[in-house]
């Protein structure tokens, strides 16, 4: 049964490309909060540099998700009791959603912020739209148009262009740790995550499949949590570390996750993907802010780059005059 106000996603809802149907191009509404998502994911990858491993990384994830689950409950208890048998239904596809955003997505990120930098972190992560292209072609065979493409090269060279900072040949000479290959994992979750939300429909609303999607990937985490405390790796809770996990739990746990599984459902994975692209230029504006690192050419260049790339990835395709006949 469905809950009374559910917004289920239906297949024939969409078109191949994500977008909705009633609209051939996202809405000003979906645009901002495209340029506003990253803004919360950012704050993840700079608190995983800025932890640095004072909290053990499956505990930091770990608490940050239960946290969220205790938020989320008292909204969403009520519709999850009525929609217990949509869950019995689900639960497979709702436990890969949970050990994917919360499992692959969580510890590996913290665990590279010992040995990485938050610019590398947004460098790999920014792959994730390529990602989504490559796994929405090949599982569920969704077409990819011309200017699509198009749209993604163009970012990903701005991305480029910021990350090697206006030299795009000291790339050669970027340095990749073991905290890189963390990050690789953790973004490769991110975009099956993105694709099987998308492409995986649910019967529940938004909020009430995120509480069961976060109580899955709590359920996943916990033999590594077992694991990490058996070795040793025990988070002091102190008032640090409880202030970490409740930034972590509102700002990028509700806020982002919620925000972009209403994207996705809006405009897609594929086109939400694309957010990920301004993941470096948030980091290097919030450096400028908390660090003081003032903004050079180079960040001009790259966004002047990457908006048009994110808008051309992102714009409907003209449709074809009718022929008579």
């Amino acid at each position: 049964m469905e809950p009374t106000g559910a917004t289920a996603v239906e297949p024939t809802a969409v078109e191949p490309g994500g977008a909705s149907m009633t609209a051939g191009r996202p809405s000003r509404l979906a645009l901002f909060l495209l340029l506003f998502a990253p803004l919360l994911m950012s704050s993840n990858m700079l608190a995983a540099r800025w932890v640095k491993g004072s909290v053990p990384p499956v505990a930091l994830s770990f608490g940050r998700w239960f946290l969220t689950l205790v938020f989320l409950l008292p909204f969403t208890a009520r519709a999850l009791w009525r929609c217990r048998a949509v869950i019995g239904r689900e639960w497979r596809t709702l436990a890969a959603l949970g050990a994917l955003g919360m499992g692959v997505c969580g510890a590996p990120v913290y665990l590279a912020g010992q040995t990485t930098t938050a610019t590398n972190i947004g460098l790999i992560y920014s792959t994730t739209p390529i990602l989504i292209v490559v796994f929405a072609r090949l599982f569920w065979g969704e077409r990819v148009s011309l200017h699509q493409v198009a749209g993604i090269s163009l970012s990903l060279v701005g991305v480029v262009v910021i990350v090697t900072r206006g030299d795009p040949g000291s790339i050669v000479h970027l340095a990749f740790t073991a905290g890189d290959l963390w990050t690789l994992l953790a973004t490769v979750g991110w975009a099956l995550y993105s694709v099987l939300l998308k492409y995986r429909p649910s019967k529940l609303d938004l909020t009430a499949r995120f509480a069961v999607i976060t109580a899955m990937g709590l359920l996943v985490m916990l033999p590594f949590l077992g694991l990490e405390m058996a070795l040793g790796y025990v988070a002091d809770l102190d008032r640090r570390t409880a202030a970490t996990w409740m930034f972590l739990a509102l700002v990028p746990g509700l806020g982002a996750y919620l925000l972009y599984g209403k994207l996705v459902a809006i405009v897609g994975p594929g086109r939400t993907g694309l957010l990920m692209y301004l993941v470096p230029i948030y980091i290097a504006g919030l450096a400028y802010v908390l660090l003081g690192e003032a903004p050079q050419l180079f960040h001009l260049i790259g966004i002047v780059m990457i908006l048009p790339g994110i808008w051309l990835a992102t714009a409907a395709p003209a449709t074809a005059p009718a022929r008579d006949g």
